[in-house]
């Protein structure tokens, strides 16, 4: 056999291959389309999942190979880009405790940091074990690579919550220290937290990608990292705006890589317009109840908030949401 470069399976480009593509593609030895060319070598238990949750998914494609991420991610470029991300944050961290920032906080604020920023950790958990799950199920190395990547920068989202909360309770002693029984049993986050479970147990990877990505985690990403962050700079907490939207160029490109990968899967086969459309109907009207939820915080009608109402918060999230939908070919439910 003549020796073959490492990226002799993209010959057939008859041109240079790109870093990306090198790296990213046929990683997998467990589909037809990956590495070996084989699935599993050996019969064995975890076999039947993937047969019935991977290949036997109603969504389907030619070749998920043809997949490419818009920002061509790997893994040198995504710690680059973070580390830029993370030397900003971390000077707003380090503003926050040398200026005295926290002694200026309103005793109103302060209460709602404690209810809706600081359970916040924990549906963010959520978001990161979904995307770890679509990641293991998925048919194609790439489409493993975003999902994984995602799944990281959830937990970066979690830990930069965290972090906060802990400096606030420097100051405030026992702030926030009742965030898991919020999560369980607040009224506020109940929806949500059914959302999160029932997706937790939906198998289907295709079926799962939708439900998180096109349906609950944008809503939810522009509820907090968008409209919440406006309230914060309204409610004079201009740093947390500033912490959120950083946060939030996290959550644009999750967006931006599933629109990639939901156009190219309707390109190749029409009828997955019908299939994404059926669970983005079935997810919406979970993820719906999730955000009527936190509309008495915009309303100024949340219990002992007593805050003033931001207008129109509602209409610009179905709004968004419309746009999201209508860039990739499909409706709002």
């Amino acid at each position: 056999m003549p020796q073959q470069k490492t990226y002799w399976h993209l010959a057939q480009q008859r041109r240079m291959p790109t870093e990306y593509e090198i790296v990213t593609s046929k990683l997998l030895c467990y589909t037809g389309e990956g590495f070996t060319g084989k699935r599993f070598e050996l019969d064995v238990p975890l076999l039947d999942w993937y047969k019935r949750y991977q290949q036997e998914s109603p969504l389907t494609c030619t070749s998920w190979e043809n997949f490419r991420d818009p920002r061509e991610t790997t893994y040198t470029k995504y710690t680059e880009i973070q580390r830029d991300k993370e030397i900003f944050v971390d000077g707003i961290m380090e503003e926050i405790e040398l200026s005295g920032y926290d002694g200026q906080i309103s005793p109103r604020w302060l209460h709602l940091l404690s209810r809706v920023v600081a359970p916040l950790r924990y549906p963010g958990h959520g978001f990161q074990m979904l995307a770890s799950y679509v990641g293991q199920m998925a048919p194609s190395g790439r489409i493993v690579i975003v999902a994984a990547l995602q799944a990281a920068d959830e937990m970066r989202r979690v830990q930069r919550i965290a972090y906060r909360v802990r400096q606030l309770q420097q100051l405030y002693l026992g702030f926030a220290a009742d965030s898991k029984a919020r999560w369980q049993t607040d009224a506020l986050w109940q929806p949500l937290r059914i959302a999160i479970e029932k997706l937790l147990i939906c198998y289907d990877w295709a079926e799962s990608f939708v439900g998180l990505n096109l349906v609950l985690k944008p809503l939810i990403d522009e509820l907090f990292m968008t409209h919440l962050s406006d309230l914060a700079v309204r409610e004079g907490d201009y740093l947390l705006g500033q912490i959120f939207y950083s946060l939030n160029e996290d959550c644009r490109w999750h967006r931006e890589w599933s629109q990639a990968l939901t156009r190219m899967a309707i390109e190749d086969n029409s009828h997955n317009s019908d299939t994404i459309q059926g669970w983005i109907d079935k997810w919406y009207p979970i993820a719906a109840r999730a955000l009527e939820a936190f509309g008495p915080l915009f309303t100024g009608s949340l219990d002992d908030a007593r805050m003033p109402p931001v207008e129109d918060v509602s209409q610009k999230l179905d709004k968004y949401y419309q746009n999201y939908l209508s860039s990739m070919g499909l409706q709002l439910p």
